[in-house]
């Protein structure tokens, strides 16, 4: 695994306000990706710096659930430093690789694209990788990090990715996603933070001195449940357990077997950034807009015809409005998940707003697939170590959102 570190001098389009360059012996707090919303596609996109001779951009669309990343063969093969990974070696066997390629000598790695469904193998591939870092003085540096494994694979992969990605940058519970190389090579625990947002947010892994880089202390306002596993092992995407949904505090009656992930891995409420919005499984989906209209009509509001994808909506035309509040119940009655009118619903025009919440038909795996509008603006902590998710809900409740991360407006992977 990638072992060596070097700190590197910064350039004009790296992230924060102010860096100090570092030369002290001492290992980086924490790393800090910044995070911009694409508008037409209402993907995650950030940016990552390869290659030893010439450090080069590369867009990356963030997938929470993503067993590693991977790019476009095209962009990353001119790249001096970049080695592909031998099969059957130590490293090709961390990939959890599907086979073999080229004569049954190089690691192949199945790689998938969730928003198209397709798929193709590329090879297991290690090059250096330039990330920003904060260390205990709250400055920025750079330290590149060598023999970073990635796949190398088919621009084929590249259909409905947003406009510049050239891959996906996986932030899942393996040997080879980003939070796992980053903690082998810096010797910090194996824990990540996302703060999305309609505009900029942010990645951080490692140390937590990142919750004063935000313009209130959200520490202590955050709660923790655990991360749940499949019953034969560790799932690389982040599940979490609802027992139950209220709305304006009044528990729907649901079929809570189906909130429980069964031995075939189906069921259980998951966490994701790349379902732009909320699913439920149709069953739950029905029960919970049912409610939700009901509830809404109580509180003055009034039901408008829906507008594509959304089922439920709303007119604007309203004084005073209010919305019903909704809350993923954890472990007990003390641990809710409160998600508040700002990521509840979505302004479709200056006279509706829609529920956004959506069915997910029969036939979807997980129950409850938690997306990214309901994610914005929400502080999440993946403790891989303990298991444990820490969670703030809305940051608009203290006063303060992911955006306030202090990113200058050169930090947007959109401009380069």
């Amino acid at each position: 695994m990638a072992s060596l570190v070097q700190f590197l001098p910064l350039f004009p389009f790296f992230f924060l306000i102010s860096f100090s360059v570092s030369h002290g012996p001492f290992l980086p707090k924490a790393i800090i990706l910044p995070v911009n919303k694409d508008p037409s596609t209402f993907q995650y996109v950030t940016q990552l710096y390869m290659g030893a001779n010439h450090l080069a951009p590369i867009k990356l669309v963030v997938n929470l659930g993503g067993s590693f990343l991977w790019a476009d063969c095209g962009l990353t093969s001119d790249s001096s430093s970049q080695k592909l990974v031998p099969c059957n070696s130590l490293k090709c066997s961390m990939a959890k690789a599907n086979g073999c390629t080229n004569d049954n000598k190089i690691c192949g790695l199945k790689s998938e694209n969730p928003f198209t469904r397709l798929a193709a193998t590329g090879e297991l591939a290690q090059d250096m990788f330039a990330v920003e870092f904060i260390d205990e003085l709250k400055t920025g540096s750079v330290a590149s990090i060598h023999e970073f494994l990635f796949s190398c694979t088919s621009s084929t992969l590249l259909q409905g990715l947003a406009r510049g990605a050239k891959g996906m940058l996986g932030l899942g519970n393996s040997r080879i996603a980003l939070p796992s190389q980053l903690s082998d090579t810096f010797g910090f625990q194996r824990k990540f933070a996302i703060c999305l947002s309609s505009s900029n947010g942010a990645i951080i892994s490692g140390e937590s001195p990142y919750l004063s880089l935000l313009s209130h202390d959200v520490s202590r306002s955050m709660l923790y449940t655990p991360l749940i596993s499949s019953r034969d092992g560790v799932l690389e995407e982040y599940y979490i357990n609802v027992k139950s949904l209220k709305i304006n505090g009044n528990k729907l009656s649901l079929n809570t077997s189906l909130l429980t992930m069964d031995g075939g891995g189906h069921g259980g409420t998951k966490i994701s950034t790349i379902s732009p919005f909320t699913t439920m499984k149709t069953s739950i989906y029905k029960t919970f807009v049912e409610s939700y209209g009901r509830f809404g009509f109580s509180m003055g509001l009034t039901k408008v015809e829906p507008i594509a994808p959304f089922g439920l909506c709303f007119s604007t035309k309203v004084e005073g409005l209010n919305v019903p509040s909704i809350d993923l119940v954890l472990q007990s009655e003390m641990v809710k998940w409160r998600i508040y009118e700002s990521n509840s619903m979505v302004k479709v025009s200056d006279e509706v707003m829609c529920l956004g919440f959506l069915d997910g038909g029969v036939n979807q795996k997980a129950s409850i697939v938690i997306g990214g509008h309901q994610l914005e603006d929400n502080l999440l902590e993946f403790n891989l170590g303990t298991s444990m998710l820490g969670f703030t809900s809305s940051l608009a409740m203290v006063e303060t959102s992911c955006s306030d991360f202090m990113f200058t407006k050169d930090s947007s992977v959109f401009d380069t």
